[in-house]
């Protein structure tokens, strides 16, 4: 999956006032794109030299090279570096993987900075904190802390087939992927798979069972992957509004994603392989 970086590690401890290097590589984003440089497959940030003068926060290092992210606005773009959308970084299959997962991480970390500019208690302005990363507001005393948002991947086993499913508001991606939602305030992440799978597709489910976690910086979440067994009835009643696709497949009529960086994907090759 994109966060099996070893013998690489992401180290994302906290650290504050930390001052970006000339040489220092600088996450710049903007919406959903990242400007990058991709020489032969390979993507590469810009140096804060490059960027010229401005707001650079730290974010993490990488093995021991640190990386930043701009505060907009952006003084110039270097030459050769353009803004590229995430998911056709992704999908260009461009390398290597630990810096994959640092622009999911970075993603997801800058999100939360430009939502966090303002209080949500009383409408002031925040500042970082100096202890921990926090947004922190000087007028109420409200503390803002990153946003990570727990959901499910459920893995719906029917015998010798799996269900997998297509989204009705994804057009952009063409790939099977397995029933899965957001978890609701006062529920447990297996009560979370029970409603989600009878909402999607209608279906009662037991045997449900952890399998593995991902963090997934893109939408800010905390994947939790679970396998289980239809209960009963295995009529599927999709719901129109969400999916496009659900069906039953055997292992043999599994088709995989392009890139072995999902949870998703790893537990339908799982099923493929006759290893679940």
């Amino acid at each position: 999956m994109i966060q099996d970086i070893y013998p690489h590690r992401l180290h994302n401890e906290f650290i504050a006032d930390k001052k970006a290097g000339a040489n220092d590589r600088v996450f710049v984003f903007d919406g959903n794109n990242c400007l990058v440089h991709i020489d032969d497959g390979q993507l590469i940030l810009p140096t804060a030299a490059e960027l010229g003068a401005g707001e650079y926060t730290f974010l993490f290092a990488l093995d021991d090279a640190d990386y930043y992210r701009a505060a907009p606005p952006v003084v110039k773009a270097p030459e050769g570096f353009e803004f590229m959308k995430i998911y056709d970084i992704r999908h260009q299959k461009t390398g290597p993987r630990e810096m994959m997962f640092a622009l999911y991480t970075a993603f997801h970390i800058d999100k939360w900075y430009k939502d966090s500019v303002h209080c949500g208690r009383c409408g002031s302005k925040t500042v970082n904190s100096v202890r921990e990363r926090a947004r922190v507001c000087p007028v109420c005393g409200n503390t803002v802390y990153p946003r990570i948002n727990p959901a499910v991947i459920v893995g719906i086993r029917n015998g010798d087939r799996i269900l997998v499913t297509k989204y009705a508001n994804r057009a952009h991606v063409p790939y099977y992927a397995l029933v899965a939602g957001f978890t609701e305030i006062g529920e447990t992440l297996e009560q979370t798979v029970v409603r989600e799978v009878f909402e999607e597709v209608g279906l009662k489910v037991k045997n449900i069972t952890y399998y593995k976690s991902q963090p997934w910086g893109t939408a800010s979440d905390l994947l939790t992957g679970f396998f289980c067994d239809v209960d009963g009835d295995d009529t599927i009643r999709m719901d129109q509004g969400e999916l496009k696709i659900a069906e039953w497949k055997t292992a043999a009529e599994i088709e995989l994603q392009p890139d072995d960086y999902s949870l998703t994907n790893e537990m339908m090759q799982l099923f493929r392989d006759g290893h679940i």
